[in-house]
C-alpha cells in the first residue's frame, strides 16, 4: 500500500483552488490534480505493508499538537524551482505547529522502521506535475491574477491517506485537539 499523511482543506478553500484549476487547465496540457485529491501532505510514508498497517494507525494516534494549526494557503510556486519545474502547488504559510506536527508524524514514521525523508519539508497544495511541457500560458496566466488567497483555516486533524490507481483514500483520522 502506498500512504502518507496530509491536512484536508476545508470547503472555501476547495473551492477556491477548484475555481483556479478551472482557469488554468486550458492554459497548458498538464497532468492536473482532480479537486478531491487537494490536501497539504505532512508526511510521504510510500510503501507500506498492509500487514502492518493498525501498527501504523496506532502509532500516528499518539501524535499530538495541542491546539488546531493556523494555515493560509496564498499564491503559486514550482518544485524544485521556476526554471526547471515538475509541479505546479499553491503555496501554504503556516506557524511553526505544522512543522512541528510534520517532524512528530516523520518520528513516528521511521520509529516503524519507515524510509527517511531526503527533502525538507515545505507544506504546499499539488495543483498538477509537470513533464516537459511548454508552460508559458500557465506563467502568464498565473503572474496575470490578482487574488490569489485561497482560504485560510485552523486544521483540526490530520490524516492517513491511501494513494491508489490515482486515487486517496482516508483510511483514518486523528483529532489535534487532545488535552495537553
Amino acid at each position: 500500500m502506498r500512504l502518507f499523511t496530509g491536512l484536508s482543506l476545508p470547503p472555501n478553500t476547495l473551492a477556491n483552488l477548484t475555481r483556479v484549476l478551472a482557469l488554468l487547465r486550458p492554459t497548458a496540457a498538464l497532468r492536473w490534480s482532480p479537486p478531491a485529491n487537494l490536501h497539504i501532505t505532512t508526511r510521504f510514508i510510500g510503501t507500506w505493508p498492509a500487514a502492518r498497517l493498525t501498527e501504523l494507525q496506532g502509532a500516528l494516534a499518539s501524535v499530538a499538537v495541542p491546539d488546531p494549526i493556523p494555515v493560509t494557503t496564498a499564491g503559486f510556486g514550482f518544485f524544485p524551482n521556476p526554471h526547471n519545474p515538475r509541479a505546479l502547488f499553491a503555496a501554504v504559510q503556516a506557524g511553526p505547529e505544522l512543522y512541528a506536527l510534520a517532524r512528530r508524524i516523520d518520528e513516528t514514521v521511521l520509529a516503524l522502521g519507515g524510509a527517511e525523508e531526503t527533502q525538507p519539508y515545505v507544506p504546499h497544495v499539488t495543483l498538477a506535475r509537470l513533464n516537459k511541457e511548454n508552460i508559458a500560458g500557465l506563467q502568464e496566466q498565473i503572474t496575470s491574477m490578482t487574488d490569489t488567497h485561497f482560504g485560510s483555516f485552523n486544521a483540526v486533524d490530520f490524516h492517513l491517506y491511501l494513494s491508489e490507481a490515482g486515487l486517496y483514500t482516508t483510511l483514518a483520522t486523528y483529532s489535534l485537539l487532545r488535552a495537553a
